[in-house]
Order: structure tokens, then sequence, then C-alpha cells
């Protein structure tokens, strides 16, 4: 865990009166104050949030950010009413009864040129356990949610730093969005209110879950097919990682509020672990070294395109739209920047039929019942055949071998 007076150090610094000369912040430093338990898991719209915007404002200012938010501030809030019916949509409205009130804090770096790029991620979380929590104890606990999404933020905040100092063939917005967990809520509201001019928009890169780069250096990318040019330049700029390129413009992040107003967008991604949405997710088990490779890539990527024209936008094939109805569940948490053939397990819940069969972290689903699975997607639809009391037989690799288990769901 941190030390305590270095924390306590930082934090002095960032909430008292400015400082004469910025002082330079590390991505292990950010983490440390947006992951704290003194933030208590930066839910939408509570004063913990305001506190972790607040804590943003102030970097983004020290860097040199121009405020890009409401009437001349770093910050944009937007109400709404909570759902009541999981299939409605949230409706925006004034502040009343029964509302909360997010909070997108947002910079700028005016370069005087055409177009600009937007640079995004979340840093809302879910509090004590709100909807979305994974933890199954009985007792409320503070999920401080470092990988989801203070790495990410802390990343965002790299590259802006980064760009204040180089690159200057577009503008850039540095945006981190409130409301993400509870359904992309502010990138939403952003794209409906812009505080730019949307249509000299270049293209959106959005950071969520950089934290967990693994030991074979597997970095995924989502949003390649939404301009022509993302396969081509990540591939050449590509130094360091095991690339996992998807074209979908469409996923559970921020960037899917830009796709759908046709700019193009990328996603990057470390990958899911057992501790998403768990109160695990704490800050000495993020890849710091790796947050600063991701870092580096984004920063050239930006470079090698600074003195093209804007990105032409492609519109995706929506991967989502094709996802099968469950009626059951096995119980595992997927490897989704496996790309060989199968589903591979990273993770099994306690008590589900996946542990009751004897599944381990690391067991490559090969087929379900009459079914070969080679895929993420065959594997959602042989899953998607069976309903709560059937028996299935799953076969599974597991260090090479083929063995067979009994599934009950």
């Amino acid at each position: 865990m941190w030390n305590r007076l270095i924390l306590t150090l930082i934090i002095t610094i960032f909430f008292s009166c400015k400082s004469e000369k910025p002082v330079s912040v590390s991505l292990e430093e950010d983490v440390a104050i947006l992951a704290n338990d003194s933030l208590a898991g930066r839910e939408t719209g509570t004063p913990d949030e305001i506190k972790a915007a607040e804590y943003l404002r102030k970097r983004m200012e020290d860097i040199g950010l121009e405020p890009k938010g409401n009437s001349g501030t770093y910050f944009q809030t937007f109400t709404f009413k909570p759902k009541t019916d999981p299939h409605q949509q949230v409706q925006y409205t004034m502040a009343g009864d029964s509302t909360i009130t997010g909070t997108n804090v947002i910079g700028y770096i005016d370069n005087q040129a055409k177009n600009t790029v937007i640079i995004g991620a979340h840093y809302d979380h879910l509090g004590m356990g709100s909807e979305g929590s994974l933890y199954r104890g009985e007792e409320p606990q503070i999920h401080n949610g470092a990988d989801d999404n203070a790495s990410g933020v802390a990343v965002l905040l790299q590259v802006a730093d980064s760009l204040t100092k180089k690159h200057r063939g577009n503008n850039y917005l540095i945006i981190s969005f409130s409301g993400e967990e509870m359904g992309l809520l502010g990138s939403n509201y952003f794209v409906k209110n812009p505080t730019i001019d949307l249509s000299r928009a270049n293209y959106m890169l959005n950071m969520d879950m950089v934290g967990r780069l693994r030991q074979d250096s597997t970095l995924s990318i989502s949003g390649t097919g939404t301009a022509p040019v993302w396969t081509q330049s990540l591939n050449a700029l590509n130094e360091d990682f095991r690339l996992v390129l998807n074209e979908s413009g469409i996923g559970p992040s921020d960037h899917t509020s830009f796709y759908l107003q046709d700019i193009p967008v990328l996603h990057f991604f470390t990958g899911q672990h057992e501790d998403y949405h768990k109160p695990s997710d704490d800050a000495d088990l993020l890849n710091y070294d790796g947050m600063r490779k991701i870092t580096g890539y984004i920063v050239d990527l930006i470079g090698e395109l600074d003195d093209d024209p804007k990105l032409s936008f492609r519109k995706t094939k929506n991967e989502s739209e094709q996802v099968p109805r469950f009626r059951v569940a096995m119980g595992v948490i997927p490897d989704y920047l496996f790309d060989g053939k199968g589903m591979r397990i990273d993770g099994v819940s306690e008590g589900k039929p996946a542990q009751k069969a004897g599944l381990q972290k690391g067991d490559i689903v090969v087929q379900m019942g009459d079914s070969t699975v080679t895929d993420m997607m065959s594997y959602m639809r042989a899953l998607s055949a069976f309903e709560k009391g059937d028996t299935t037989s799953v076969v599974i690799t597991r260090d090479g071998d083929q063995m067979e288990v009994k599934i009950i769901f």
C-alpha cells in the first residue's frame, strides 16, 4: 500500500491554495488519490465524486489546460432521474427530488487548429458497491476502482501533459467523464451538449481499464474499423504490445457515445480480471510500467496523425446487436484478450456451475453440448441454448490436455 506520509503530502498540495510552480505528478500518485478510501469509490453524484472532480480540475489547471466546461469553468454538470426500469432511457432533467447530478471535468489545449482531437476516460466508479458490483459479501465495502478507471484517468492526464509540449496540428479536448458506470451518461450528455463544435472533431480516444497489462503485453484496441488509417498506424507504431484489434465502434464504454455521432474512435483496454467491480480493485495491483508504455504509445499515435487531414469515418458492424440473450450463466469471467480457438476462462465465481464442475482459470472451453466453441460469440450462442436445470457436457483444454466435464445450470 502507498506510504501514508507521501499520500498526505500529495493531497495537501492539490487541495490547498495554488502553488507558484505546478508539481510534476506521476501515474502512481494520481491513482493513489483517485483510488484512495477517502473518496469512497467515486460514485456518481456523491460528495466523494465532487472531491475527485475538484482534484481533476486542479490537475488540469496545473498542467496548463484551459477550462472547457460550462460558463468558463472546467465542470459540465448534468442532472438525471435514476432509471426504475432497466430498459428505459435515462431522462436528463432539472435538479429536484430524486435526481442525481454528475460532473464531467473538461480541459482544452487551443492550438488554433482547424480540428480537435477528443481524449477521454471516466472517473466515476461504484461507491460502496452500487448496481453492477460483483462483490457478494454481506457488509458494504468501498469499491476503489483503481483499474476501473483511475488507471485510465491517470494515463489521460499524462497524455494531456505531453500534448502541452508537442503535436500542434490539432486542438485537444481532455475530458474525464462522470456517470459511465450508470450507462455512459456523462459522455452521452456531452455529445448532446458539446462545449466545442463536434463537426470539427477529428477523432476520439478512450482509455478504460488500462492498468493491468499482462506479462504477455496484450493490449486490446477496439474501434479500428471506424477509420481506414487505424490498423496500419497502430501496427506501424507498435514496439511493446501484443495487439488484439477489434473493428467495432460499439462497446460498453464512453467511446460509443462519440461513434454514434459519426466520429472515429479507439478504446484502449488491458483486459478483465477477477477484481473487476469488486472492493479488491486497488492501486497496488496495477502495472505502472505498462501504463507508461500505453501513455507513450497513445502520444506517438497522436503525433503520427498530427499533420494528416481529418480522419474519414466508417460505420462498423454492431457486434452487440448479435449477442444472444441468456437464461443461465456458467459463472466465469471470459478472457476477452484471448485470440486463440475457444473461450479461455480468466476467473471462476464461487458457488456457480463452473466452479462446481471443477473448471479453473486458464481452462479453454472448446465445446458445449453439440456446439463447437471457437470464440466468444460462438460461446455465447451455445450458452443461450440452455435453461435453468439443464445439464450438458463441456469440453475444455487444460495445459494442452483435453477433458470433459458436466455442467448443471
